[in-house]
């Protein structure tokens, strides 16, 4: 159970910067007014969930529990952000921006959907 919670936590912290950094990166790029860097991750985070679930399904049962471990629900756990999500689209529901709202809720749940399947389909057609 230790080196399990290790795990989590390893890839949880490693998954937090990655966001950090992106965010720092779309900042000083001066992309402002819509929350572009919490949405390009939460999309990348889903397309790289269903890239390793397309994987991970393609293996012996139990074989590959430190990888989905660190990746999935600590990488990728610590990388997306449904709370940065939340307050986001809250803001933009504040401000009034009844178009940016809709299209950054919409596009977060369709979008998130549309490159998990992309990301699961791609590794069951690669492997087959």
């Amino acid at each position: 159970m230790s080196f399990q919670i290790l795990l989590v936590a390893a890839g949880g912290a490693t998954g937090a910067v990655g966001r950090f950094l992106v965010s720092f990166i779309m900042r000083s790029s001066g992309a402002v007014g819509f929350p572009w860097a919490t949405f390009g991750v939460n999309l990348a985070g889903c397309l790289l969930m269903g890239l390793l679930i397309g994987w991970l399904w393609r293996l012996p049962p139990g074989t590959s529990e430190t990888v989905r471990l660190f990746v999935g629900v600590g990488l990728l756990g610590g990388f997306t952000t449904f709370s940065a999500f939340s307050l986001e689209l809250f803001q933009l529901i504040e401000r009034r921006d009844v178009y940016a709202a809709f299209a950054y809720g919409a596009g977060s749940l369709v979008g998130g959907l549309v490159a998990f399947a992309i990301g699961f389909y791609f590794v069951r057609a690669v492997a087959s």
